[in-house]
């Protein structure tokens, strides 16, 4: 296992735990000094777990069979990945061309959580979806911290405080966490998506549900791409609910497009002063037309919080989650000492395959 260098992040592929758990398996693990601290996990807890610590990346990578990240390698790490070694990681393949040319004359399979099938049998390896509810709670948190009023009612001796009106955009895993978050900590909660589904998810958890009409069920359990006609007539209807709220939390994603613009700047100037924009989406290009990745902006009076990496700010257990999903696609492939081409979970997951460049098939990039 080799150390992140993407700008922020401080979580690890691999956590002790897991080391262990691998090397008793029959797993010999090599640890990249100094990976795991950003996540609280020292090079002596994965000592003692059974790992070598290597002093750098090619060390740790050096006769590899398997290199796990969370990150995709860039170009000029990926020279030095072994020949014939499998990777596992998060990747989105088409921003990934120059590392793919690096790796594929040398033979290298790689395997994407991206590319993951969506069937119950897989959900223990769903990177996506454990990195989405660390992301998730983390933005009803942060919501709560950045607003200037409290959530819950209090009924106090100076008397009674109402409680936070959050709106949720966006009814998948990290939405339902942020709900049910926001709902903890004792706010009244809305929420919104495009999908029929999402009204029975979201009322699960303690939301009222947002029926604007506008639909835009897709594959996979995803919502398809709004037309620039439904686009316009989403965001209209949804100007009102947006400006009734306290907080406005964003969650919404079309894989392998660009972040739907669901709030418009005009929108925002219109909320209440001292209102709180909590954008998930920042890194995908914003579901806030005034968002800013990985920065705050103040529009009228709103703060608007372009969340970047969200998961990344809560490092131990992002990073024990995402470690034990890497654990669950090693059992699958680990099967004879090679890859189970004849599963279809290692088939949508591959993007290289001995150097051959596949096309996705099924997954969820």
């Amino acid at each position: 296992m080799v150390a992140e260098r993407l700008a922020g992040e401080r979580r690890v592929a691999m956590v002790p735990e897991v080391a262990r758990r691998l090397s008793e398996s029959g797993w010999e693990v090599v640890v990249e000094s100094g990976a795991g601290d950003g996540a609280s996990f020292a090079d002596d807890a994965y000592r003692a777990a059974g790992a070598t610590i290597a002093a750098d990346a090619p060390a740790a990578m050096r006769d590899a069979s398997m290199v796990v990240r969370i990150n995709p390698l860039t170009a000029a790490e990926a020279g030095a990945v072994p020949e014939g070694a499998v990777l596992l990681s998060f990747l989105q393949p088409v921003a990934a061309a120059e590392m793919l040319g690096v790796l594929a004359p040398k033979g290298v399979t790689y395997l994407s959580f991206d590319l993951l099938p969506r069937i119950g049998r897989a959900q223990s390896m769903d990177a996506l979806s454990s990195q989405a509810t660390v992301a998730g709670y983390r933005c009803g948190l942060l919501a709560a911290a950045r607003l200037g009023k409290f959530f819950p009612m209090l009924m106090t001796a100076a008397g009674t405080v109402p409680p936070a009106k959050v709106l949720v955009m966006g009814v998948g895993v990290a939405g339902l966490q942020a709900i049910a978050t926001a709902r903890r900590l004792g706010a009244l909660v809305r929420a919104y998506d495009v999908r029929a589904a999402a009204k029975e998810e979201a009322e699960s958890v303690g939301a009222a549900f947002l029926d604007l009409g506008v639909l835009a069920e897709g594959s996979g359990g995803y919502a398809r791409e709004l037309t620039d006609d439904e686009l316009r007539r989403q965001q209209d209807a949804l100007a009102t609910a947006v400006v009734a709220s306290d907080v406005v939390i964003t969650t919404a994603a079309v894989p392998g497009h660009r972040a739907p613009v669901l709030v418009t700047a005009a929108t925002v100037e219109r909320m209440a002063p001292g209102a709180v924009v909590i954008d998930m989406a920042a890194d995908q290009g914003g579901n806030c037309e005034a968002t800013v990745a990985g920065a705050d902006v103040v529009l009228g009076g709103t703060t608007v919080v372009g969340l970047s990496n969200p998961a990344s700010g809560m490092p131990t257990h992002a990073s024990l989650l995402y470690s034990r999903n890497v654990q669950n696609v090693l059992d699958l492939m680990a099967k004879g000492g090679s890859l189970a081409w004849d599963d279809e979970v290692v088939r949508d997951m591959c993007v290289l395959r001995n150097g051959e460049v596949l096309q996705p098939r099924g997954g969820r990039a």
